[in-house]
């Protein structure tokens, strides 16, 4: 059964200014070291960082709780298997809340068009 559905859309410009502005210490807030690495070796580093954000962003409306109960932009990572399909981790706080609704699946799935990075989740409960 779906728990909630979350959506998010990012302008891929924003985060090419934190980049050009060597805004550190916002991009080391926001994303894990392994997306940090991960999005800083492409040549397209923006649009891979605006849309993990877009990810996030998508869970916490499909929880329906946004960054309240100690949940933080480090308690999600996005990570891609070996054929690039995208999947969202979760560890800390964002698990335990994950944990406690009694959810069994997170779909994610990400999208690049027109300067804009778009994001979906759906959760499944039991």
């Amino acid at each position: 059964m779906i728990f909630g559905i979350g959506t998010d859309i990012v302008a891929v410009e924003r985060f090419q200014r934190f980049l050009d502005a060597g805004n550190t210490a916002l991009i080391e807030r926001l994303f894990t070291p392994d997306e940090r690495s991960r999005c800083g070796s492409r040549k397209d580093a923006a649009s891979c960082l605006a849309a993990r954000f877009a990810a996030k962003e998508a869970f916490l409306k499909a929880l329906g709780s946004g960054l309240r109960d100690g949940i933080s932009w480090q308690d999600m990572e996005v990570s891609n298997n070996d054929l690039g399909k995208p999947d969202l981790l979760l560890y800390g706080k964002a698990a335990e809340r994950f944990q406690a609704h009694e959810l069994v699946r997170l779909h994610l799935s990400l999208s690049h068009d027109g300067g804009n990075a778009v994001a979906l989740v759906v959760l499944e409960s039991k």
